[in-house]
């Protein structure tokens, strides 16, 4: 989804025109081509695999209103899951996440989605479940590590497939710190629930697998401390507040 972000920004202001092929299809690109457009763009086919670009000489000045981040949502609604919690998320666009909702209600949450907002009511304890992750509209990348660390403590075996990058598996050497049951054979992740995680000391390799951690940690027993947290803040707003309003007792230093 970046490279296609990159290329958009970089054919914005262009001489003639650009096109995409393979491009990513993400809500975001269209919110990107959106938000372009009103500068003064030229920008068609965002959501499909081809984008086509008609540079221009300038951009004007505009307010827009970007999209919700369909991932930040995920990772609270599966942090809820994960401590059979209840919580309300709000400012939430429900079409985008499809795929996590069924995955959450296929491991025994109950979900019920408004106009704007999703109520989850997880279960003391989570069902196995096995996810995929494929391209727009299918099971999101980002979503992986969040997920699967959902699935440490929950009753059964789970299968995690991820088929769009590599190295994507190195937070489960740090679950696997914590007690986690975890099996990597290539593309693939065999995770055994077990009944408790144990807080340890553990480093964030990336913003998703990072706030994973952070999952892991909400749950585990005694004190967890997470190093490298500069990948997590990059990507979640105020993380500590926000969970300190749900009950998480959370510092950062």
């Amino acid at each position: 989804m970046g490279a296609t972000e990159n290329a958009i920004l970089a054919a914005c202001l262009a001489h003639g025109k650009t096109t995409i092929t393979n491009a990513a299809r993400e809500p975001e690109i269209v919110d990107l081509q959106n938000f372009l457009n009103k500068m003064g763009t030229k920008i068609k086919g965002a959501g499909t695999d081809i984008i086509e670009i008609e540079g221009v000489k300038k951009l004007k000045d505009v307010s827009y209103n970007i999209m919700p981040d369909r991932i930040e949502t995920g990772t609270f609604l599966c942090m809820a899951a994960m401590s059979g919690g209840h919580i309300n998320v709000k400012n939430v666009c429900c079409d985008h996440m499809t795929p996590v909702f069924h995955k959450l209600e296929e491991a025994g949450c109950k979900l019920k989605l408004q106009r704007n907002e999703i109520e989850i009511q997880a279960p003391k304890k989570l069902k196995a479940v096995d996810i995929k992750t494929m391209p727009y509209p299918g099971f999101p990348t980002d979503m992986q590590s969040i997920f699967a660390t959902s699935l440490t403590t929950a009753k059964g075996t789970s299968m995690v497939v991820e088929n769009l990058f590599e190295n994507r598996y190195k937070y489960t050497q740090e679950l696997i710190r914590m007690g986690a049951k975890i099996t990597i054979e290539g593309k693939t992740a065999v995770i055994k629930g077990v009944r408790k995680l144990y807080g340890a000391n553990v480093k964030a390799t990336d913003l998703r697998g990072g706030a994973a951690l952070v999952m892991a940690g909400i749950v585990a027993k005694g004190n967890t401390r997470i190093e490298n947290i500069e990948y997590i803040l990059r990507g979640y707003d105020k993380l500590d507040q926000k969970l300190r309003n749900l009950g998480v007792d959370i510092q950062i230093h």
